[in-house]
């Protein structure tokens, strides 16, 4: 049989073929493997995932707590799980005063206004209800330690994080298009080579149509595929900030429902396996101190199975 050999589509936001195929091959017995020491890959069972990141985020607030120090985080979109974590704090009587979060971005419409608070399908919005509303009053945080992306503050977003001493923890995920936060591929808002890439701060992005088929399969957004309902722009820090916390926390293990069909699994390989490259914003993982967690069904090889069917 004669094979059947095409490029990748224009559409794509990497096309170099021969790394796709390569990092399509990898094996999950192979993708903890990294040349940087201080690139930590683990695999996490499926069951014990959203515990895990759940304990994660509380132990490290509690330890800085129990030291009396400050702790500066980078949060990705607040999911119903931080109200577990608002329980632990709650239970354990663990004082916020010297917790400082920010969220890592928001949405923002055609113009470039970003979505106030009072936005239900908003970033902050779910932050505050999700998670710090439902600290108990006398352990809660300041209103203006809690921070997100707003018209007001965008220009100053960066500064305010170094301000403290920069981020401890910069948590998140890596998304369907490639990205982390919403620093996207091939948005007109980063171009620029890797060296200037890294050093560029938040603003205002377009996102990418990758992101915008991920994000209406959202609760938020009925899961059920309406791209007119997610806004076509957004706010959102820099790979400076990504590059300037002193960890970068990842956790990734995106489903289906309760499916084993991820659009994460390639896009993961790509981003920890492929080059350091803006194509790839979070290829930048592998550049410092990263411990990035990968569920079990994130982790299955990529193989053709002509047997089932999702239609």
């Amino acid at each position: 049989m004669k094979s059947f050999q095409y490029g990748i589509s224009k559409w794509a936001p990497f096309r170099n073929k021969e790394v796709c195929d390569k990092v399509r091959l990898i094996k999950r017995e192979n993708i903890t493997k990294h040349p940087n020491p201080d690139f930590k890959i683990r695999i996490v069972k499926d069951g014990e995932f959203a515990f895990r990141r759940i304990h994660n985020i509380f132990f490290n607030i509690k330890q800085a707590a129990d030291e009396n120090r400050k702790l500066v985080l980078i949060l990705p979109q607040p999911h119903p799980q931080y109200s577990k974590v608002a329980y632990l704090i709650n239970k354990y009587r663990v004082n916020c005063r010297n917790l400082y979060t920010f969220n890592m971005d928001e949405w923002a419409d055609e113009d470039g206004n970003i979505a106030p608070e009072t936005y239900p399908n908003g970033f902050m919005y779910a932050m505050l209800y999700n998670f710090f509303y439902q600290v108990d009053e006398d352990l809660r945080p300041p209103r203006d330690h809690i921070q997100g992306p707003t018209n007001k503050n965008l220009k100053d977003y960066g500064t305010m994080i170094d301000d403290l001493g920069g981020a401890d923890i910069c948590y998140g995920g890596i998304g369907w298009s490639g990205h982390v936060a919403f620093i996207e591929p091939g948005s007109p808002e980063f171009a620029g080579s890797l060296e200037e890439f890294k050093q560029m701060g938040p603003r205002i992005v377009t996102l990418s149509p990758f992101t915008i088929a991920q994000s209406c399969l959202d609760p938020d957004f009925g899961m059920s595929g309406d791209w007119a309902w997610i806004p076509p722009r957004g706010a959102t820090i820099g790979p400076a900030q990504i590059i300037g916390a002193k960890l970068r926390s990842s956790w990734n293990s995106f489903t289906l429902g309760s499916t084993s069909i991820s659009w994460q699994r390639f896009t993961v390989r790509l981003a920890i396996h492929g080059p350091v490259t803006p194509e790839v914003p979070s290829s930048i993982l592998q550049l410092g101190r990263t411990n990035l967690y990968i569920s079990e069904t994130i982790a299955q090889n990529i193989e053709s199975n002509r047997e089932l069917s999702w239609y």
